[in-house]
C-alpha cells in the first residue's frame, strides 16, 4: 500500500499571558468597549478601533491564532475585505503572502462548462480575491494591533459569565492567574458559531444543520496548475460529486471533496483514503504530501437582531452560512468594519447611541441575503430530489453551449459587499464604493479612497466643482460634524475648473470616478461614510443639504428648515 507523507506543521506564533491589573484589586473596573474572541471578526474590530485611536479590551481564551492543527479554514478574502485591510495597514502583507486570483473555471465531468473573470467589473486598487490561510490573516492583525499600541490584548482569558446591566455588561473572566470581574459600556461577542455568551443570554440562533459532508485536503504537489478557482459540479475522480480546488500560500493547495451524506468522517479523513482520492485526481506519477486533512459538515443560523441592549454580535456569533462563495469570514470582517466607526464616533462623543442601532439595521439584512445565496448554492451542489438532479443536469448541459444558462450554474456565488436597504439613516439605501485610485489636482500625487479614510473617523464629501462661496458656506454649515470636504475637478480641463478655485483640497475626476460615485455634473455631491459606503447623492448640492445628509447618516437631529 502506498504511504503518504505529511509536510511539517506550521509554526504558529504565541503571545504571553500578562496578569491584568484587576487581579490585584477588589474594585471592578469599567471599560468603554470589551471584545470577546480573537478570530477574524474580533481582531478586525479591535484593529479598526485602534486605527481610530479608540481603546478596547480584547479577550481570548487561547494564546495563538488559527487552530493548533494549522488547517487552512477560511482562505478566500474578497475585495471588500482586502480594502478594509488596506485601511488597517495589513494589506501589503496579505498580498505578499497570499495568492491573487480573479479567474475561475467550472467543469462537469471532463468538460469545462463556463468560466468567469471577476476583474472585468473592478475599479478597485485591490484584486477581486486573495487566497491565504486564515491564521496568517489573524497573525497579521494581531501584530498590527500590538504595533498600534491602543488595545489591551488579554490572552488566556475565558469569559465564564455575562450579566447584562442597566447601563452596560458585567463579565467574569478566568485566567491562569485567577478569576476577576470587569464591566463594559458595550460588549462585542466575536466568539464564533458556538458562542457561550449567546447561550447564557438565552438568545435564539435559529440553527439548522445540513446533511452535506465534505473533506478538506491541504496538500502540496508538483504538478503545474494555473492559479485559478476550479470547480467540478460532478467530478469523475470523486464518484460524480463536487470538488473545489484553490492554491493558497506556501505552495499549498486546498482541495475540497464532497462526500456521501452518510459517510464515516473518520474513515474519509484517513491519509490512505484521502490519498487515493487525490491520486485519482492528479494522476499516478504526481508527487504530493499532505499538510492537513479534515472532514466538515456545516450548519447555518441567523439571530433576529445583532444588538441586544449593550451587547453586539458580529461574525459567526451573529450568523453562520454554508462555505460556498466565501461569504462567511468575509461577512464577519465587514460586520466589524460597519460597527467600528460607529463605536468610535460614539466613544469620542461625536455621535449618539442611536447610530449603533444602524449596525443591526444594515448587517442583519446583509446576513439574510448571504444565507439565501449560499442556501441556493447548497441545493445546486447537493440536490435533494430526483427532480433537482434532473434540473441540474439540464442546466449544466445547456451552459456548455448557451450563455444564458451559465448564470444558472451555481457552484457558489462569490462574496460581494452587500448593498444596504433604505432606512432612516439611509433614505436611499447604500452601496459600497470600491477603493478607487485617485490623484490630487495640482501636483498629481496618487492616493486611494481607503488611504483618505484611514486618516480619521469622518465621512468624506466629494463635491464636483463647487464655487468658493459654496465651499465656504458648507464648511461653516458642517463645522461641528465629522466630515472632510473634497472638491473634484474634471480631468479634461487640466484641473483648472471651479473645483480648483473652491479652496478645498481637490481631486481629479475621470469617467470611472464619476460613474462609480453616481455624480458628474457640476454641483453634484457624494457622501461616503467611514466604512466606504455611499450614504447619499445630491445632484445639486447646497451647504444646507450637505449638512442635513451628514446629520441623517450619523443619526443626528436635522434642524428644521427656516
Amino acid at each position: 500500500m502506498e504511504t503518504f507523507a505529511f509536510a511539517p506543521a506550521y509554526e504558529l506564533p504565541s503571545w504571553p499571558f500578562t496578569p491584568p491589573p484587576e487581579l490585584d484589586s477588589a474594585k471592578v473596573v469599567r471599560h468603554p468597549i470589551v471584545i470577546v474572541g480573537a478570530g477574524p471578526a474580533g481582531l478586525t474590530l479591535a484593529c479598526d478601533l485602534a486605527q481610530r485611536g479608540v481603546p478596547a479590551v480584547l479577550l481570548d481564551e487561547d494564546d495563538t491564532v488559527g487552530v493548533r492543527g494549522a488547517s487552512s479554514r477560511g482562505i478566500c478574502y474578497a475585495q471588500k475585505s482586502l480594502e478594509i485591510f488596506e485601511r488597517l495597514g495589513i494589506y501589503e502583507r496579505v498580498a505578499a503572502k497570499g495568492i491573487t486570483w480573479s479567474f475561475g473555471r467550472t467543469f462537469s465531468g471532463e468538460q469545462e462548462v463556463y468560466n468567469f473573470d471577476l476583474q472585468a467589473n473592478s475599479v478597485s486598487a485591490q484584486p477581486p480575491f486573495i487566497n491565504l490561510q486564515q491564521f496568517y490573516v489573524e497573525w497579521f492583525l494581531v501584530e498590527r494591533i500590538l504595533e498600534l499600541g491602543v488595545t489591551d490584548v488579554r490572552w488566556k482569558s475565558r469569559v465564564t459569565r455575562v450579566e447584562p446591566l442597566a447601563d452596560g455588561v458585567r463579565l467574569d473572566v478566568e485566567t491562569p492567574a485567577g478569576r476577576y470581574t470587569l464591566e463594559a459600556d458595550r460588549l462585542i461577542d466575536a466568539t464564533g458559531a458556538n458562542s457561550a455568551i449567546r447561550t447564557q443570554l438565552g438568545i435564539e440562533a435559529h440553527a439548522s444543520r445540513s446533511t452535506d459532508r465534505w473533506c478538506i485536503s491541504d496538500v502540496r504537489f508538483k504538478k503545474p496548475l494555473p492559479t485559478e478557482r476550479w470547480t467540478w459540479v460532478d467530478a469523475p475522480f470523486n464518484e460524480g460529486r463536487g470538488v473545489w480546488q484553490h492554491l493558497m500560500a506556501d505552495g499549498v493547495w486546498r482541495v475540497d471533496y464532497q462526500m456521501p451524506e452518510d459517510c464515516d468522517t473518520a474513515y474519509i479523513s484517513q491519509p490512505e483514503v484521502a490519498g487515493a482520492r487525490l491520486r485519482e485526481q492528479l494522476g499516478p506519477g504526481v508527487e504530493f504530501e499532505f499538510v492537513w486533512i479534515g472532514p466538515y459538515g456545516y450548519r447555518d443560523h441567523l439571530l433576529d437582531s445583532f444588538r441586544h441592549g449593550h451587547v453586539f454580535f458580529i461574525g459567526d456569533a451573529a450568523h453562520v452560512v454554508s462555505p460556498f462563495g466565501a461569504r462567511g469570514g468575509n461577512s464577519g470582517i465587514q460586520d466589524a468594519a460597519n460597527l467600528g466607526w460607529k463605536l468610535a464616533l460614539v466613544a469620542q462623543g461625536r455621535a449618539g447611541d442611536a447610530l449603533l442601532d444602524s449596525y443591526d439595521a444594515e448587517r442583519q439584512p446583509a446576513a439574510k441575503e448571504n444565507l439565501q445565496v449560499t442556501s441556493r448554492s447548497a441545493r445546486f451542489l447537493a440536490p435533494r430530489s430526483p427532480a433537482e438532479h434532473t434540473l441540474r443536469r439540464a442546466v449544466v448541459a445547456l451552459a456548455a453551449r448557451h450563455p444564458f444558462a451559465r448564470a444558472l450554474v451555481n457552484t457558489g456565488r462569490m462574496s460581494v459587499a452587500n448593498a444596504y436597504p433604505a432606512a432612516p439613516l439611509l433614505p436611499e439605501g447604500a452601496r459600497t464604493v470600491q477603493n478607487l485610485p485617485l490623484r490630487w489636482a495640482g501636483d498629481g500625487r496618487q492616493t486611494t479612497l481607503m488611504q483618505l479614510l484611514a486618516e480619521g473617523t469622518e465621512c468624506i464629501g466629494l463635491w464636483f466643482a463647487p464655487t468658493r462661496a459654496q465651499a465656504d458656506a458648507a464648511r461653516e454649515a458642517t463645522a461641528d460634524l465629522p466630515l472632510r470636504l473634497l472638491a473634484i475637478c474634471n480631468n479634461n480641463d487640466g484641473g483648472n475648473d471651479g473645483g480648483r478655485d473652491s479652496g478645498l483640497p481637490t481631486l481629479r475626476a475621470d469617467d470611472t470616478l464619476a460613474s462609480h460615485l453616481g455624480i458628474g455634473n457640476v454641483g453634484s455631491f457624494a457622501l461616503v461614510r467611514p466604512d466606504a459606503y455611499r450614504a447619499a447623492v445630491l445632484q445639486h448640492a447646497t451647504p444646507q443639504a450637505i449638512a442635513s445628509a451628514v446629520r441623517t447618516a450619523l443619526a443626528q437631529p436635522v434642524p428644521a428648515s427656516r
